[in-house]
């Protein structure tokens, strides 16, 4: 089973990277650029029997690992 997991910071918490990253891309001469908020993706390859589980699974190793649930939020979609 493969997913792909999308973890964003969440509304109102401070982004200095996107923030650095916005300034960079008005730098360059992007000028329709209004905000930018960095995140991560994972791509995972798990054995699950169903895309049931196979969420379910995830879901415990973002709540563990791969995001900090007190500032980020993740998404979960399961590709195949």
């Amino acid at each position: 089973m493969k997913a792909r997991v999308i973890v964003t910071l969440k509304n109102g918490v401070l982004d200095p990277q996107g923030q650095a990253i916005e300034g960079s891309l008005v730098g360059q001469g992007f000028e329709g650029v209004q905000s930018v908020r960095q995140g991560k993706v994972f791509d995972l390859e798990l054995d699950a029997a169903d895309a049931v589980s196979a969420e379910t699974e995830i879901r415990r190793m973002c709540e563990k690992l791969l995001a900090n649930t007190v500032i980020e939020n993740f998404d979960i979609e399961i590709i195949g």
